[in-house]
């Protein structure tokens, strides 16, 4: 088989280990179901085409374990039932491409004209279906929570969710629908400025979608493209670096302080650890957050002592050797003057930022830095609005309304905490559309009348 041979044969380390734990999720899918009660889900997309050649090798690797008298040199395709949610709105080359594809592959196609939950609730009524293989990375806005084999959500129809290729990463740019996708400006032709170079040459995998929600049109709401721009959701991780903070004898205060600065200006923050003074622990944490989020801030570590490695492990991470950014030295001291001194400063790295700061005083001054330079790469987006309802209620009383409303206003946070066991239960709505936040918090207080009051602060709860 083609494929196998050519991974097998590659002297790429990565690629082969990447190949090996695909293929066995494809193995372990058809050795858990029965083949006719499998779909595979393609758009012709990238993500899927990948994954239509994983599931020809993982077939022919199946077939070739299980024996039976196969003829191995005939088993080329996976004849696997394929489903394909074809919509108006795609590019018709994107079309051609998946019609040409699975003609060329001999894929059993189920063309479907509706959207996606409606589709599948139609396909599993018609046909048995326990499990779908889908192109999901971790990296994609509906992957979070999810692993290798992950049932449908709650309110979907039921069936298993297979991701072989979760773990995997690309830099090629991502294509929309004709009403959100531009060419991508980062693979534009410098010597001309018209052409645009192939999607693979895309140097940073963060930026796949740049091309998106970029056309110069006002919506039927009125909404033009700096709003939608604004309303586009960035997220950022934090790295803590310190022995005395898993020793216990220094509380980390920096870290809640930045994840409130970063809410005010719009960013989500979806990850805060910390790690110990060591080169390879701030090397592999920093390579994991590097890749998911739009930013990552670290701070700790930095300095001239035996465990200042923080500048080591970023270095590490990205596989460079440490130089200054002479450029951001130079704003920096002609925004500070003489309080520059040269030697403490922040470092940025592609999409990585070691702050200096060793308190929150520290960080005022050091955030008013960031946000006044554009090379800082911080961008203020449509700012989150936030309501706070308390109770006394028990936790089993409200719990089933509130994870019908975790459904219904997907596009809000809901999040439940108590300040004590004794105390007040408190229930935070947080959102870009204010409306919806209210709707949301509304109807939490209209399912129990009287229950709930508003307050300005979770600290009032206590």
């Amino acid at each position: 088989m083609e494929i196998d041979e050519a991974v097998r044969g590659s002297s790429d380390r990565r690629l082969r280990t990447k190949y090996d734990n695909a293929v066995y999720v494809v193995q372990r899918a058809f050795a858990l179901y029965p083949f006719e009660e499998v779909a595979f889900s393609f758009n012709g997309g990238k993500d899927s085409t990948v994954l239509l050649h994983l599931l020809r090798a993982g077939y022919y690797l199946h077939k070739s374990s299980s024996g039976g008298g196969v003829e191995m040199n005939t088993v080329q395709n996976c004849p696997l039932r394929t489903i394909y949610f074809e919509s108006p709105c795609a590019f018709p080359e994107i079309n051609s491409f998946t019609y040409e594809t699975v003609a060329t592959y001999g894929l059993p196609l189920e063309t479907i004209h509706s959207d996606f939950k409606s589709g599948l609730e139609g396909l599993l009524k018609e046909r048995p279906t326990k499990a779908i293989f889908i192109g999901t990375r971790i990296g994609d806005p509906n992957a979070v929570g999810q692993e290798q084999f992950s049932p449908s959500s709650p309110g979907w129809p039921p069936f298993m969710r297979v991701n072989p290729i979760l773990d995997w990463s690309y830099r090629y740019t991502s294509i929309g629908s004709i009403y959100d996708t531009v060419p991508n400006a980062l693979l534009s032709d410098s010597s001309t400025g018209k052409s645009f170079r192939p999607a693979y040459m895309l140097s940073d995998g963060r930026l796949e979608r740049a091309g998106r929600t970029k056309k110069n049109s006002v919506s039927s709401n009125g909404t033009n493209n700096t709003e939608v721009e604004q309303a586009i959701s960035r997220s950022a991780s934090i790295i803590v670096v310190g022995d005395e903070m898993l020793f216990g004898t220094v509380e980390d205060k920096f870290g809640a302080a930045l994840c409130k600065k970063l809410h005010a200006i719009g960013w989500r923050v979806s990850h805060v650890s910390v790690v110990c003074n060591e080169i390879d622990s701030v090397a592999e944490e920093v390579e994991r957050c590097k890749s998911k989020d739009d930013m990552v801030f670290l701070f700790g570590g930095l300095g001239p002592l035996h465990s200042d490695i923080s500048l080591a492990g970023v270095a590490k991470a990205f596989g460079v050797r440490l130089a200054p950014d002479e450029e951001f030295e130079e704003y920096l001291s002609q925004l500070i003057g003489d309080n520059y001194t040269g030697d403490r400063n922040e470092i940025k790295c592609k999409n990585v930022i070691i702050l200096a700061a060793t308190n929150v005083d520290e960080l005022e001054t050091e955030w008013g830095c960031l946000l006044d330079t554009q090379e800082s790469g911080l961008v203020t987006a449509k700012p989150f609005m936030s309501k706070h309802l308390s109770t006394s209620l028990l936790d089993v009383k409200i719990a089933p309304v509130v994870a019908k409303l975790c459904i219904e206003f997907s596009d809000v946070y809901i999040g439940c905490h108590r300040i004590s066991r004794s105390g007040p239960l408190v229930v935070s709505f947080i959102g870009k559309d204010n409306q919806r936040v209210e709707a949301a918090a509304h109807k939490l207080s209209s399912s129990f009348e009287g229950q709930f009051s508003q307050i300005d602060d979770c600290k009032e709860a206590v």
